[in-house]
């Protein structure tokens, strides 16, 4: 697939592929939520219809977010794992957290609290740091039992 891109600006480029209600959703369900099958995708609190979710996924394996393989001890289940340029997400998420954890709680009191966002909002390179390190281990575990 050629992506369609509405201009030749860095951002407008960057959220023709990632600004979509559901695209970063899936990264951070990965990445900190350790969402890996499309089963773990579907009983996630956000609701991805299974359509959604299918195209969405398609289109971050295209974009070369993420990489589609087999669970080493069972193959007929697929696993979606982030790539390199999945991974380097990471702080973009984090700076999306941030914003929200500062600027949605007036308007959205429910939204999570606790030690997790009390280590973002003291140290968010520290945080975003954590999560790739504990990503990379899962990664590598996964890919050593294949």
């Amino acid at each position: 697939m050629v992506p369609k891109f509405r201009c030749n600006c860095v951002i407008t480029s960057a959220l023709d592929v990632l600004g979509d209600r559901w695209m970063l959703v899936i990264v951070k369900q990965m990445l900190i939520e350790g969402k890996e099958t499309f089963k773990d995708f579907t009983e996630s609190e956000e609701a991805i219809a299974t359509n959604i979710l299918s195209t969405k996924l398609k289109l971050l394996e295209e974009f070369g977010i993420i990489i589609k393989t087999k669970r080493p001890n069972n193959k007929k289940t697929n696993l979606y794992l982030l790539t390199e340029k999945g991974l380097a997400l990471t702080p973009i998420l984090v700076e999306l957290g941030t914003w929200s954890d500062s600027y949605l709680r007036d308007v959205h009191p429910n939204i999570v609290n606790g030690d997790v966002i009390e280590f973002l909002r003291k140290d968010k390179v520290g945080f975003a740091k954590e999560l790739e390190k504990k990503y990379r281990k899962k990664l590598a575990t996964t890919i050593r039992l294949q």
